[in-house]
């Protein structure tokens, strides 16, 4: 794994940013930019190979030449373990999500989710799992959610809180350790028989399937591809969850769904990230 970073302006960084958001297949596996100092913004690339990083370049190269790209190799390692280690817990409205060393110490009354740091993602740190958390928060205020779907889980936890809240929950997570990791935390929960954990793409799990809530907290590119095998999924008067895009790319994904029977309800920024929720009318 390789890192690709560049310091410049709002415009040359966005410009690079969204021009790399625009190829698709793109050489990179994550892009995002973020703030450094005053007029001062950081673009960070990460690509698997040399030759992938020589494609973003170029890529980069035209449309912000002013960039100047440094190129790092990122050695392997567990980094949402690393990074999360001896985090406080997070809140986001009724829920409460932790490891076991920090919810022992917190208040009652809250839905307390079990999370260790591991390979998984999805602790509610991330501003995209913390959006989902309190999107579902406000759906909770109107109304009970029966059976929900989670594509891309990670974690589980947006699974684990709608099971916490008296829901079934199916949780689909293409790779298999995350999948696995997901169990641990069903079990850990005591919630082992609400939600049901599938390792692999889920296709065949979801087909003529209603859901009354669908998460999918995954990336801006699949987010668009799977536009016409999600939203089928939603049961009429049901619930959209999408997160895992940069605010500079939910336009995009807004776009990629407006047409499709459904209402943009709200929008939940946090910091650099968006989530949207999307409700589905009832039937005439």
């Amino acid at each position: 794994m390789l890192l690709l970073t560049a310091l410049g302006t709002l415009t040359q960084v966005r410009a690079a940013a969204d021009e790399l958001d625009r190829h698709d297949p793109s050489p990179a596996d994550a892009v995002s930019w973020f703030e450094e100092g005053p007029g001062k913004f950081r673009l960070e690339v990460y690509v698997p190979t040399d030759q992938d990083a020589d494609s973003a370049c170029a890529i980069i190269g035209a449309a912000a030449p002013e960039l100047h790209m440094i190129r790092d190799e990122v050695k392997a390692a567990d980094w949402v373990a690393m990074s999360l280690e001896g985090l406080p817990a997070v809140r986001a409205g009724r829920f409460m999500v932790a490891g076991a060393h920090a919810l022992a110490n917190e208040e009652n009354g809250l839905s307390k989710i079990w999370i260790e740091a591991s390979e998984a993602f999805g602790t509610g740190h991330h501003g995209t799992t913390w959006g989902c958390l309190m999107a579902l928060e406000g759906i909770l205020r109107k109304r009970r959610v029966k059976r929900v779907l989670d594509v891309g889980a990670g974690s589980g936890v947006l699974a684990l809180a709608a099971a916490k809240q008296g829901a079934t929950a199916l949780a689909i997570e293409i790779d298999e350790r995350a999948a696995a990791i997901a169990e641990i935390n069903a079990q850990q929960n005591k919630l082992a028989n609400r939600v049901q954990v599938i390792a692999g793409d889920g296709a065949r799990y979801i087909a003529q399937q209603k859901f009354d809530l669908v998460f999918a907290n995954i990336l801006m590119r699949p987010l668009i591809r799977l536009a016409p095998k999600l939203v089928p999924t939603v049961a009429p008067g049901g619930t959209l969850i999408l997160s895992g895009l940069l605010r500079s790319q939910a336009p995009l994904v807004r776009e990629a769904y407006a047409n499709r029977g459904l209402i943009l309800e709200r929008q939940i920024p946090k910091e650099a990230w968006m989530t949207l929720v999307w409700r589905k009318p009832q039937r005439a």
